[in-house]
């Protein structure tokens, strides 16, 4: 299919289009689509206007292989989620991977509690699913960043008993207290809570949940550092325990921390989430920009 021109598009209700080599998305509809802003296509993608193999995509940089058809519609989904908190990262009848914002739980942990889950399942039945959000793992409440829920029992259950093996790459970005002597390293621990609910290390088995964290240096300013971490194992609060094991607590944590808050919020976002799908067995690979406020400290 020959590229439209911004006048064909806006005459158009939708247009299909077949991938022929790899490329982002946004690279992909900035070539099909000639004559509209960069500002406008993140607009499209923002409300709902891009699907890809007929699942939603709202990801710019969502990775396309030859064959894939792209729809891009001119209209956005009036039955789309506007939330300042939750954004849509991609979804199909079994998945839906989302971008988490600082302040709001994954789950309720009190009933009527305000969380994505509630948010996602409003979603859903606004738009006439019959479906649920399964919560498959957790961001803490000031943790930002990328996650994902099933929309079904059977997805739930291949996820929770197979995670290991099918999330296969988790990595976070953090500003944490001091400058490190080495480049990277991996912390090791026993994870368990005490009566007050506060995670404590041991390295040795204290009847706690083993846990690993691999830590890269990216930056260094004179008092703080920018880390990329990769998780082997998913447990509550192992990053902010494992950085204060290490010394270098992650900035704005008032649970671990050390009271150095210069963003006033908790410096902590899962930029990358790499997984097999549960049903399709797709390799599914998802990532988001580190947040600008963290590279500006660093400026």
């Amino acid at each position: 299919m020959k590229n439209l021109t911004g006048e064909q598009y806006a005459a158009t209700k939708y247009n299909e289009c077949v991938v022929r080599e790899k490329a982002t998305l946004m690279e992909f509809l900035a070539k099909e689509l000639h004559g509209i802003s960069g500002n406008k296509l993140k607009d499209i993608l923002k409300g709902g206007g891009i699907s890809v193999d007929r699942k939603l995509v709202t990801q710019y940089n969502y990775q396309l292989q030859p064959g894939m058809v792209v729809r891009i519609s001119k209209h956005k989904r009036k039955t789309g989620l506007d939330n300042k908190l939750v954004k849509i990262v991609y979804e199909d009848k079994d998945i839906i991977v989302i971008e988490k914002n600082v302040g709001i739980l994954s789950m309720a942990s009190t009933a009527k509690q305000y969380c994505v889950k509630n948010i996602l399942d409003e979603y859903f039945e606004k738009r006439h699913f019959k479906c649920h959000a399964h919560v498959v793992h957790r961001l803490d409440r000031e943790t930002s960043g990328l996650m994902m829920y099933a929309k079904s029992i059977e997805a739930a259950q291949i996820l929770e008993a197979n995670w290991k093996q099918r999330v296969f790459d988790r990595r976070y970005v953090a500003v944490v207290d001091g400058q490190f002597d080495r480049e990277g390293g991996t912390v090791e621990s026993w994870l368990k809570d005490n009566k007050a609910y506060v995670t404590y290390s041991s390295p040795t088995d204290n009847g706690g949940k083993f846990a690993v964290t691999h830590y890269h240096v990216l930056k260094q300013a004179e008092d703080m550092s920018l880390i990329e971490l990769r998780l082997e194992t998913g447990r509550k609060n192992q990053i902010r325990v494992h950085m204060v094991d290490l010394g270098h607590p992650v900035l704005g944590d008032s649970k671990y921390g050390n009271g150095r808050n210069p963003l006033h919020r908790l410096c902590l976002h899962a930029f990358r989430l790499f997984f097999y799908h549960p049903i399709t067995g797709e390799r599914m690979e998802f990532e988001t920009p580190y947040p600008a406020s963290f590279m500006q400290l660093f400026n």
